[in-house]
């Protein structure tokens, strides 16, 4: 089958790269056509003289790319790049839902960072808000309740906060697949 018999490819997946290189690879597939997604989030950064606020990737060492893996060789001579994440020896797609989870969390600029990756807990849903209708974890940190929401092909989480008002508990049908529709709302969360 030539390239272009091949069934169009509309999946995201997962680019591993250089330590550091995410922006520039990103920048690099851009150019080159690809659609590239590359969530960021602000840091402080403190040196001897000064303290600068940096865009620092949400998920070091990752880029996200929708589609075109039949393009292989234009993705893997890319500088910068290492691999395209495969399960054997093909590559394996991210959920569209994980994927506009980490865009909602992004667009709604609230204070996104990365946190330890996280596979179970206390299941919630967002009620209201610019978050609304994410679903995740919910773990407290400094007497302040965080939302993760982890991709699971990566091993790696993101957190947010949340007001205790706006969540209510979900329950999860399974790990790896949509979560329930049973809802309650909370009124004491740890």
């Amino acid at each position: 089958m030539k390239e272009s018999e091949l069934p169009p490819d509309s999946a995201w997946y997962a680019l591993y790269t250089r330590h550091q290189h995410e922006k520039t690879v990103a920048r690099l597939l851009s150019g080159k056509g690809f659609e590239t997604f590359l969530p960021l989030y602000t840091a402080a950064h403190r040196w001897k003289d000064r303290t600068k606020l940096v865009s620092l990737p949400l998920f070091p060492c990752y880029v996200f790319l929708h589609g075109q893996t039949q393009r292989r060789l234009d993705i893997l001579t890319t500088p910068g790049i290492h691999s395209l994440l495969s399960v054997e020896g093909r590559p394996a797609p991210i959920s569209d839902a994980e994927i506009d989870t980490i865009r909602q969390m992004i667009e709604s600029k609230a204070a996104v960072e990365p946190y330890p990756f996280l596979k179970s807990g206390d299941w919630i849903r967002i009620k209201s808000g610019p978050l609304a209708g994410i679903e995740g974890i919910l773990v407290r940190k400094k007497n302040q309740l965080r939302l993760v929401v982890s991709v699971e092909l990566l091993q790696k989480s993101v957190a947010v906060e949340v007001d205790a008002s706006a969540v209510e508990r979900v329950t999860r049908s399974s790990p790896g697949g949509l979560p329930g529709t049973t809802a309650r709302d909370v009124s004491s969360l740890p």
